[in-house]
């Protein structure tokens, strides 16, 4: 029985947005606004099934496959006149290395075939195009050294296919060198007249689990933000509803009180035993910060009191000391001062909540109650996908602990370059990027910090993907034809909508992966023993 335990928050509280600063370090993970739903940009479309979207980046499981790129497809080996002798090598990151010894009877048999096409190609003085040449003469024209250039050449593409044929299905696509140089090669044939020469190339990495089948009987924990529900949830979205109807009055005869909405330049310095030690705090600064006074549950703790009472016009200064469990670490438990004023002072006039806004609060509803029913509704869906997400999340990080796996450099570089090209693109969708930001953005620098700063990440995200690859081969799990014909058409409809390129049959393979995991986890949670907890 393996534990788990996964601290998720769930959190159904809409807000506007305002500085980092103020975030608190506890916020939740999952958000809530019934009326803005969130939209991921479409790298890999969602999926539209019941399932919960299980995103593997890459395809890794069907890569297992020898490049058609760097050698002839193994199905299409030739006769050659003798075996080759090639003993294979583990080597750390999932890597073999082939070393293969060439007789001279299966270079001499290259030979003659290149000799044979330099005569029929070749228009030697003297000699009529496609008449049998002297091979001396042939040899002298062609010149010798670029006749042992095209034997090499033509002793790789022969015996390669051979060569590799000790791990066919297990090579990774697009892995595959020649560890040896090419200048090495040709001496060893012009000396030999024999060929040697090593194959480095990544297999699929062997997924071993601890315990054996252990993930047939997981028990995991889950904890919940007990302080946050989808009552709550709904309750708040009517009132910002509800609040979107009023229009805004300028207060001119008292201070700020909760539920105003007030314009603020905000600054604040480290607070230091001398005024030497004082230091500007650069992610406190906001100029023109628009604030709800309702939306405080994650403001730094006592920043809402300080400012109560101040008006337009008005500057306050007061300490404040950040907490120990504040989201940015070089805050935590810093003493500050902060420095606000008051630009603009507002509050709503609403008009009286009843069943004459319905249709206002919620398109085709007629009376209140019927508002915060289907308002209600929405929420408890959206809480209960965050608690299966967080429930598929708690899965998966177990998973990972549970396997011991050896994984290919050229996976993993593959599998970092898929995420920070997502990365990228959510950028792009966010921010318009010119071509200069884009270009360093894009630069091998920039691709090879990612990839080194997120090793672990990236680390964790391909041990989770193989484990539940192997789960569905080891128990032989499968989903409807159908199911995936319908989300392939729907993915590739998506890509369309936003106008970006797409492969057809790189879309078939990531939405098949996504239905492998959906299924996957499916069947986990089956027989997982699942225990949620409130904190």
């Amino acid at each position: 029985m393996e534990l788990s335990i996964a601290k998720t928050g769930i959190h159904l509280n809409p807000h506007t947005p305002r500085p980092t600063l103020f975030l608190s370090a506890t916020s939740s993970v999952a958000s809530l606004n019934p009326a803005k739903p969130c939209h991921n940009f479409p790298i890999f479309p969602k999926l539209s099934s019941s399932s919960r979207q299980f995103s593997i980046l890459p395809s890794i499981l069907r890569r297992f496959s020898v490049s058609a790129s760097a050698v002839s497809t193994i199905a299409e080996q030739e006769s050659l006149p003798a075996d080759l002798e090639v003993s294979e090598t583990q080597e750390p990151s999932s890597r073999v290395r082939l070393s293969v010894h060439v007789p001279p009877v299966v270079c001499d048999d290259c030979y003659d075939r290149v000799i044979r096409e330099f005569m029929k190609q070749a228009k030697v003085p003297g000699f009529r195009p496609g008449k049998m040449v002297p091979e001396s003469i042939l040899v002298s024209y062609v010149g010798k050294q670029n006749v042992r250039k095209a034997t090499v050449e033509s002793i790789l593409k022969r015996t390669l296919p051979h060569a590799m044929s000790s791990v066919t299905g297990r090579a990774l696509k697009d892995s595959i060198r020649i560890g040896t140089k090419f200048s090495e090669m040709e001496e060893s044939y012009a000396s030999l007249n024999s060929l040697r020469y090593d194959i480095i190339v990544d297999v699929a990495p062997e997924v071993k689990w601890n315990p054996e089948n252990g993930y047939k009987s997981l028990k995991i924990i889950v904890e919940i933000d007990g302080n946050i529900n989808a009552q709550k949830a709904s309750e708040q979205e009517l009132r910002r509803r509800h609040k979107s109807l009023g229009a805004m009055r300028i207060v001119t005869d008292r201070g700020l009180q909760v539920g105003d909405v007030v314009v603020l330049d905000i600054s604040a310095t480290t607070i230091g035993k001398d005024e030497l030690e004082v230091e500007k705090i650069p992610s406190a600064e906001s100029k023109g910060f628009h604030f709800d006074t309702e939306d405080s549950d994650n403001l730094l703790p006592g920043f809402l009191n300080s400012i109560i009472g101040i008006q337009r016009g008005e500057t306050k200064s007061f300490p404040l000391v950040f907490p120990k469990s504040w989201k940015q670490e070089n805050l935590r438990g810093v003493h500050a001062q902060f420095t606000v004023e008051c630009k603009e002072l507002f509050y709503r006039d609403l008009p009286q909540l009843n069943d004459s806004l319905a249709d206002k609060l919620l398109p085709g509803c007629t009376t209140l109650k019927q508002v915060k029913e289907l308002l209600l509704q929405k929420c408890q869906e959206v809480e209960q996908t965050a608690k299966d997400q967080a429930t598929d999340n708690a899965i998966l990080d177990q998973l990972c602990k549970m396997i011991e796996v050896d994984i290919p450099e050229s996976l993993f570089e593959e599998q970092g370059r898929q995420l920070y090209g997502a990365k990228l693109l959510e950028i792009q969708a966010k921010v318009k990027l010119n071509e200069e930001q884009l270009a360093t953005l894009s630069s091998p620098k920039a691709v090879q910090e990612y990839l080194e700063k997120n090793r672990e990440n990236i680390t964790t995200v391909i041990k989770q993907n193989l484990a539940v690859g192997d789960i569905f081969k080891r128990e032989n799990l499968q989903f409807p034809t159908e199911e995936l014909v319908k989300e392939v058409e729907n993915s590739i409809a998506e890509f369309k909508r936003h106008k970006q390129e797409y492969d057809e049959e790189r879309v078939r393979e990531q939405v098949q992966e996504i239905l492998e995991g959906a299924k996957v986890l499916e069947w986990l949670r089956e027989d997982a023993e699942i225990e949620y907890t409130t904190r």
